[in-house]
Parts: C-alpha cells; sequence; structure tokens
C-alpha cells in the first residue's frame, strides 16, 4: 500500500535512499554535468599600452567561450543597433509607449525586455573613455576594440591617417559571412554610409569620407577610397544582399537629379553611379527609393533602398515625407523575408539611428519615439524568426546623457513635469519645486543645445527642436517657469545644465539583450567587442570559415586575428 505521506512519483527515490542509508555507504554523487565553459587562454598585457588587435581578438574570444557562446548552433543572426541607446533611454521610451496604450506605463514591456539573456557592454574606445559610433560599431563588427571616428580598422592607425588605416583593416562579420555563403543585410534609418552601417563593409580612416567629394586629396593620393564605394565593390561576395536607408546622394553622381528632390542632385564627384553598379552586382536586384516601390517589389530579389537623400526622417516626422518612406519595422520585415531564402542562413543588422541624433538635437521626444519604432522592429523580427534557429540581439553602441529624475509619482507623463516632489515624501497631485520653488520635468540632459540662455537663434528660456545653438549666452534669469509650459509638446526641448552645440554621448555601460542559440551568453559586464565572439561562436557556419584557415584552437574558438585578405572572394575572370 502506498504511503500516504510521500507521493506515489517519489517513492523510488525514497525507496532508494531508504536502502542506502540501512548499508551504512554514503550515496554515490550524481556526476558533474559537462559545463558549457571553455577556456581560451589570454596573455598577461600592460593596458593600455600592451592593447593590440590580435589581443583584443583573443581576449573576446575568451569571454565568450567561457560563457558558453560555442555551444549555440545558430543558423541565421540579427543584431539590433539602437544608436545612443542608454538605459535612461530604455526606461523612458518603455513607459512613454505604455502610456500611449492606456496605461501607468511602468508595467510594460519594449519587445527585447521579455529576452531571457541580459548583460551590460562596456563601451569605451581604446583611445576615448565616452565612444562615438564608428569605434563602439566596429568593435561589435570586428571583435577588436578600435579608436574613435575610424571604422574597421586596427587602433594603431590614427584617424585621418590613409596610409596606416590600409595597413591595417579588419575582418567584419558581415564580410567573413558573405565569403562563407550566407546572405547578408543592413538596414538603418540614418544614411547608409553613416558610422554604425558603415562599420559592416568598409574599412576607413575617417567615418566621414562617405563620398569621394569627402576625401582629402591626399587621402586619394595614398589608395583610400570612400565609404560609398567601399560597400558597393567589396570583395567579399557580392556584398550586401539587402542594403536600406537613406543617403542615395553619396551613390549618386552630382550630374545626376534626385528622383523625389527636384533641387537636389548627388554628391559623387567621380561620375560613377553606384546604385547601378550594385545592380550589377546583383542581377536581378531591385532598386526602390519610395514606400510603394517597396511595397510592390519582389521578395526573391536582392534589395536596394535608399528613401532620402540625406538621413531618413524621425518617426515622428514621417507622415510628412512626400514620396513615402517605409517605418524601420517594415523595411526589416522586407530585409528577413529576402535574406530568409538562403539555405545557409544569413547575417542582418537593423539600425535604429536616429535614436542617437534625437538626443543630440537635446529632443527626448522624437528619441523615445524612435526608440518605440525600434521596438515594433524587434517585435517584427521576433514573429517572424524562431528561437530554435535565429540568434537575435539587442544593444547600442553608446550612451547619452539623459537623465530620469525627481519622485514623480507613478503614471505621472514621462515627458511632462514631475508631479510628486523633490525627496520620498512627495505628495502626488502638486508639482514638484526646485530648490528656488520652480517646477521641472522627469526628463533633462546634462548638456546640449536645451541651454535656457539665449543663442543667436532663439530667445532665453525654453528652446523649440530645432535649435542651433549658435553664440550662446548665459541664462540672465536662471531656469524659467514651466508652469504653463508644455513639456509633452513634440519640439518642446528639454532642459540642459550645460550649453553645447549638440548634446554629447555618454561614457556609462549599455545594455544587452537576446535570444536564440547562444543567447546565454549574454551576461554579466562584457568587454564590447565580446559581442562580435558571441555571435561568431554561437554560428556554425562562420566558426568553421576560420577554423578552415587555422584561426582556431584546440576546442574550435576562433582566437586568431583573420586577415581579411585570405576571405576576399577572388575576381571573376576577364572574358
Amino acid at each position: 500500500m502506498n504511503s500516504p505521506h510521500i507521493p506515489v512519483r517519489l517513492l523510488p527515490l525514497a525507496c532508494g535512499l531508504l536502502l542506502t542509508a540501512c548499508a551504512g555507504t554514503p550515496p554515490t554523487p550524481p556526476a558533474p554535468l559537462p559545463s558549457m565553459a571553455v577556456h581560451v587562454d589570454v596573455p598577461a598585457i600592460a593596458r593600455p599600452q600592451g592593447e593590440t588587435p590580435a589581443w583584443w581578438y583573443r581576449d573576446g574570444a575568451a569571454q565568450a567561450a567561457e560563457r558558453g557562446a560555442m555551444q549555440g548552433r545558430a543558423r541565421n543572426v540579427i543584431v539590433f543597433l539602437g544608436d545612443g541607446m542608454s538605459i535612461a533611454t530604455v526606461t523612458a521610451a518603455r513607459i512613454l509607449e505604455g502610456q500611449r496604450k492606456g496605461g501607468s506605463g511602468e508595467e510594460n514591456r519594449l519587445a527585447w525586455e521579455g529576452f531571457p539573456a541580459t548583460g551590460l557592454s562596456k563601451t569605451y574606445n581604446t583611445n576615448s573613455q565616452t565612444p562615438d559610433s564608428a569605434g563602439t560599431m566596429s568593435a561589435i563588427a570586428t571583435g577588436a576594440k578600435t579608436r574613435i571616428g575610424v571604422l574597421s580598422i586596427g587602433q594603431d592607425a590614427a584617424r585621418g591617417d590613409c596610409k596606416a588605416a590600409l595597413a591595417t583593416p579588419l575582418l567584419t562579420l558581415w564580410e567573413l559571412a558573405a565569403s562563407a555563403g550566407m546572405a547578408t543585410g543592413v538596414v538603418t534609418t540614418t544614411r547608409v554610409t553613416h558610422a554604425t552601417p558603415a562599420a559592416t563593409y568598409s574599412h576607413s580612416a575617417d567615418r566621414n569620407w562617405e563620398s569621394d567629394a569627402d576625401l582629402p586629396p591626399e587621402a586619394q593620393a595614398e589608395g583610400c577610397i570612400d565609404i560609398a564605394r567601399q560597400m558597393i565593390e567589396t570583395p567579399y561576395g557580392r556584398g550586401p544582399d539587402v542594403l536600406m536607408g537613406g543617403g542615395r546622394r553619396n551613390l549618386m553622381p552630382a550630374s545626376q537629379r534626385d528622383p523625389e528632390y527636384d533641387d537636389k542632385v548627388g554628391a559623387r564627384l567621380d561620375g560613377r553611379d553606384l546604385i547601378a553598379e550594385w545592380q550589377q552586382r546583383h542581377p536581378g536586384g531591385v532598386y526602390v527609393w519610395n514606400a510603394a516601390q517597396l511595397r510592390a517589389a519582389a521578395d526573391d530579389r536582392p534589395l536596394l533602398g535608399l528613401f532620402e537623400p540625406d538621413h531618413m526622417h524621425f518617426e515622428h516626422d514621417r507622415p510628412q515625407d512626400r514620396a513615402g518612406e517605409p517605418s524601420l519595422a517594415e523595411m526589416t520585415r522586407a530585409a528577413i523575408t529576402r535574406l530568409a531564402r538562403n539555405p545557409n542562413g544569413y547575417v542582418l543588422l537593423v539600425e535604429g539611428g536616429r535614436i542617437d541624433h534625437a538626443h543630440h538635437a537635446g529632443n527626448a521626444y522624437r528619441a523615445l519615439d524612435e526608440t518605440i519604432a525600434f521596438s515594433d522592429a524587434v517585435r517584427v523580427a521576433t514573429e517572424m524568426t524562431s528561437a530554435q534557429d535565429t540568434l537575435i540581439l539587442v544593444t547600442a553602441d553608446h550612451s547619452h546623457t539623459l537623465s530620469f529624475a525627481g519622485y514623480p509619482t507613478r503614471g505621472n507623463p514621462v515627458l511632462g513635469k514631475v508631479r510628486g516632489g523633490s525627496g520620498e515624501d512627495s505628495d502626488p497631485h502638486q508639482l514638484a519645486r526646485d530648490a528656488t520653488g520652480l517646477p521641472y520635468t522627469t526628463l533633462s540632459y546634462a548638456n546640449g543645445p536645451g541651454y535656457v540662455g539665449a543663442s543667436a537663434r532663439q530667445p532665453e528660456g525654453p528652446k523649440r527642436f530645432e535649435h542651433n545653438a549658435e553664440d550662446v549666452r548665459a541664462a540672465r534669469n536662471g531656469r524659467p517657469d514651466l508652469t504653463n509650459v508644455d513639456t509633452e509638446d513634440p519640439d518642446y526641448m528639454q532642459e540642459a545644465l550645460v550649453p553645447t552645440r549638440a548634446e554629447t554621448h555618454g561614457g556609462d555601460d549599455v545594455g544587452i539583450w537576446a535570444r536564440g542559440p547562444g543567447s546565454s551568453a549574454v551576461r554579466g559586464s562584457l568587454e564590447q567587442n565580446a559581442i562580435y565572439h558571441i555571435l561568431l561562436q554561437a554560428t556554425p557556419r562562420l566558426r568553421q570559415a576560420l577554423c578552415a584557415k587555422g584561426l582556431c584552437d584546440g576546442n574550435g574558438v576562433p582566437v586568431t586575428l583573420p586577415t581579411p585578405g585570405a576571405f576576399a572572394t577572388p575576381p571573376a575572370p576577364a572574358h
């Protein structure tokens, strides 16, 4: 008869324990589970002077391997990069989206906040405590940290030094994937030649060398070519199978009129039509420049979408575009639909690039609105893919100086003035007051064009987007009284403590969120270049491509910095 005190399912265990105890011998401990960690030796160096691209690469490999990234079996990789998406930005955007849905906001979750793996990324560049987008995306793209302002080259090359840059290119994950027969894609709301997308397929001593018109004569004489040409002419496979964003002027000759704006022409002085050249490299590929064309484009062909001469519109302003621009979510859907046709898998970058631009402009409304649009794009990707074969990683390249302050009551409009207090014993029905008796907003910036002193463009007091902060003068009357100011207006600019022409980046860590094969390696505090190694180690096809060149250790971990030329596609024979 079953014991009334022991559930039936536990009887075998109970009996086994009883017999062992009666025999007087201690139970045999269970065999240890095989460890997911793989150890990689990293040489001790004096820092920072001993840091080299090869050392950064091996150190990043060690961080990923010890966290178990080698256990990943990803077929596809999607990197979502919220440019400038600080932790404060994520929090405020989460609340704003929740309040737009009718809730108090705090309990809301953005698309990636349900992912099982989280970590922190240390974003500094090799020569800068607070980084820029070029150096940070280069770390994510190549597995080695580098200088501020340069793209996918080693840290020894100073910014602007063409000859040094040519001597130290770093192979990117997108180039490796293309050479290994995977599909690749780059989607952004900035110019496609801007820092973040450019780091995937170009190697430049200066992030600003976007077209040949931007190249200094000495750089041209030394053999450097512009970012747009590098992305289109890349020797790795056929280059990006999907490329979407703004910046078509950098691919168009100056003799060619823009298809959307009669008063604009291309920027190129060399007469090259890089749009046509992309189409030659991708037979059957489709070029589109507005939302309607994108929706009508065949979904089984390579795709080039260039929707503005410059950056795409902010999401808030997108409905005003005369030709119609797709949203980041629409571009993401179009990219995955096409890339997923490759049986070898794909590597895709999706950048919410204008989060950063809105922060620089001191306008929290647009920064948070861009973050919500970025979340919509992540949600599309999670719905279109499976966590069984697709690794999705969401992160930011760097932070900003946005702060979240005061003690606003639960549900207080996140773009509004603080109702609560400046201490923990707050009154939720009253506006909080500073020490001079004036109300203040929940969100503000440490610096930027929202400084309240007069400028050549706007009088003293609250500033309106877009404010070009020229000839700024010290505020004579202190902080303005915001009692009757609509701080939730999309064009309201949050106050900035220090007047600067543009708000600056911040040096604090940013978040990493991941789901899918290998995502469990995203945990703890990681150097930013280790993100590359998690993506690489979790994708067998990418790992094997490096191991085939003898770049892996005895455990199959890629630890040796690859030489880019070894992965370039041989040129087609002349006919």
